[in-house]
């Protein structure tokens, strides 16, 4: 499979689509089991926005979880995949994760189709402030909460007893004062903005091919770019543990953990791609 990917992927500019998968090997687990069933159940935009209870309980756990995930590194798939775009094999990435390791191993032209954890948003005024600064302003005004995590999640939640929830001051907006705070994520059940989805269609349709990671595609939200790139006849690369819902559209699928996959790939295609 090596052999093979070595000698497609050179010959052609890549669109690069990734999933929870790719940070998996940094300590940020995915949803779904490798047979695509979702064993984690995330909190839903209705819910948030309805109950009060429930965003005190998600941002307490957030509390916890946020200091997991701030000390995240990139793993060597994420610096592969910075050295295959260096050397011309990949170019603009589409990833689904939340938590900016793309960026911190400095790929370039990443859209993050669900947003970012590093920012927050009050829905009620539209103030945009970092997590950073929320973070002092949560250990501020909970001096006494001790929280421990039996669960880290991909979207730098935690999985914590009713107990250690209870008395837990949610943050406000500093503008407004509303208890309307959001991580600025696409909650499940929400939606992601229509401008963003058609730049990535734009990105798909200027493609040569398109190299799908760590994702399971069982959302739409990613399977609609690898529905469009098979509607083009581009060549499909998924390389992913388990089965995914574009297993059928996929021209070349290796089920092998990225962080050995990548760095094998940037040795042999850099080279490849620099003889060209």
């Amino acid at each position: 499979m090596l052999d093979r990917l070595t000698t497609l992927l050179p010959s052609r500019r890549w669109l690069v689509l990734t999933g929870a998968g790719m940070s998996t090997a940094s300590g940020i687990p995915d949803y779904r089991d490798p047979d695509g069933t979702r064993r984690i159940q995330p909190m839903r935009i209705d819910e948030f926005r309805t109950s009060a209870e429930a965003r005190r309980r998600y941002w307490a756990r957030s509390y916890v979880g946020w200091q997991n995930l701030r000390r995240a590194r990139p793993n060597p798939g994420h610096l592969a995949l910075t050295a295959l775009q260096r050397a011309g094999v990949t170019g603009p990435v589409i990833t689904q994760n939340v938590d900016g390791l793309h960026q911190a191993a400095d790929t370039t032209e990443v859209t993050e189709l669900h947003g970012s954890l590093a920012r927050v948003v009050c829905e009620a005024c539209g103030e945009v402030t970092s997590r950073a600064a929320l973070d002092a302003r949560m250990a501020a005004a909970n001096p006494d909460f001790v929280g421990t995590g039996t669960e880290i999640r991909p979207d730098g939640d935690a999985v914590l007893s009713a107990l250690a929830v209870d008395g837990f001051r949610a943050p406000l907006c500093t503008r407004c004062s509303a208890d309307r705070l959001r991580p600025d994520v696409v909650f499940f059940g929400d939606v992601v903005p229509r401008g963003k989805v058609e730049h990535c269609f734009g990105l798909v349709e200027r493609a040569e091919g398109l190299l799908v990671l760590g994702s399971s595609l069982q959302v739409m939200s990613g399977l609609r770019f690898v529905r469009r790139a098979a509607k083009r006849e581009l060549p499909i690369v998924v390389i992913t543990r388990g089965r995914t819902r574009a297993d059928d559209l996929a021209t070349v699928k290796w089920e092998v953990p990225l962080q050995q996959a990548l760095p094998a790939l940037a040795v042999r295609c850099a080279g490849v791609a620099a003889a060209l």
